[in-house]
């Protein structure tokens, strides 16, 4: 049976957003147990929460337990309180779309219950029934997931990831690694290259750190190896996650990632984008329309409290790149495998 570490549920009480701090990963597992908009703010700012599909889920249950310890009968101090709370959460972090989509869905939920006439103690258990769906949804997404992303894989393969898009990216057992989890039960024995993915080494740290734990042939490279590895015919299959996927199939995913399905081209290699649905913005045409996060420069030259570059050099920090849609093989979601052109196959997705 799959067991892999939960990053964002509800503590047993359902009264704290529990996460576990990914920037102490793989050294300490600590849990952070948190109630209140600004550390919940924090925590999925500074990655201590992370994966497009983990931060939604976050999202949602922080928002749930900021507002269930408001003490109002009030229905229009809960309203006002929640739009604040809502707001200020979605200014975390502009590009993983799941973000967004989660919020917006504890929003409809609690303007469908206010025309339903609901009190205040009546919508706290609403937003809660909300974003428990959430979170099921998101576990249920991730097997799906793996199960049709198995399809294209056979017993001894290969299979380079970059980033993180396991278990402790979503709820469940991931979506670039849920195909190892499920091929790994089935006797695969796959042999999985991870990269490390600087600044933040995300892969070595994370994903070598999870599949490690699963038992699963993992080894790590450095993010330049990958021409070399696919040269040597090591990878039969390149698998990554994504943050949001445009109308045309663009689609932004770690940093790193875009000059992966580039050398995958280049050998012959499979370029395989797994995701949930709600990573699919159909309201962004192509990658041209994404934001892409700029982040602090000391990730850079100073990461993990250890100084690589001068002081005085500045540094360029954006957190993610978009891979054009003419190197991507299919993209993997919980409703199917899509293929080229995407464009078409997209829209016919929500149709």
């Amino acid at each position: 049976m799959i067991k892999t570490v939960i990053p964002a549920k509800l503590n047993e009480e359902k009264t704290k957003l529990e996460l576990i701090d990914q920037t102490l990963l793989p050294n300490k597992e600590v849990f952070l147990y948190l109630d209140e908009r600004e550390k919940i703010f924090e925590a999925i700012k500074m990655l201590r929460v992370r994966g497009a599909p983990a931060i939604g889920v976050a999202a949602a249950y922080g928002l749930y337990v900021c507002m269930n310890k408001m003490d109002t009968d009030s229905l229009s101090e809960f309203k006002k309180e929640f739009y604040e709370t809502k707001d200020y959460l979605a200014t975390s972090r502009p590009t993983a779309v799941n973000l967004f989509w989660a919020l917006d869905r504890m929003q409809n939920r609690f303007e469908e219950e206010e025309n339903n006439s609901l009190n205040v103690i009546e919508m706290k258990q609403a937003l809660l029934d909300e974003s428990e769906k959430i979170f099921a949804e998101d576990q249920a997404m991730g097997k799906a997931i793996g199960e049709y992303g198995l399809e294209l894989l056979k017993p001894k393969m290969g299979l380079l990831t970059h980033c993180n898009a396991g278990g402790i990216a979503t709820s469940g057992i991931g979506t670039a690694l849920a195909p190892m989890y499920l091929g790994h039960e089935k006797d695969y024995d796959f042999k999985v290259y991870a990269d490390e993915t600087r600044p933040l080494l995300q892969g070595s740290r994370l994903t070598a750190y999870e599949l490690n734990k699963a038992g699963i042939d993992v080894t790590i490279i450095c993010d330049n190896m990958a021409s070399l590895v696919m040269k040597e015919g090591k990878i039969d299959a390149v698998l990554v996650g994504c943050d949001r996927i445009a109308a045309n199939g663009d689609t932004a995913n770690k940093i790193g990632t875009s000059g992966v399905a580039i050398l995958a081209k280049e050998y012959g290699i499979p370029m395989y984008i797994l995701g949930p649905t709600s990573t699919i913005d159909m309201n962004t045409k192509t990658g041209n329309d994404i934001e892409i996060e700029l982040r602090d420069e000391e990730e850079i030259g100073n990461g993990f409290g250890l100084r690589t570059a001068p002081k005085e050099v500045k540094a360029y920090n954006p957190a993610f790149d978009v891979t054009d849609a003419k190197y991507i093989t299919a993209i993997i979601t919980e409703k199917g495998i899509i293929r080229p052109p995407y464009k078409e196959s997209l829209k016919k997705l929500f149709e």
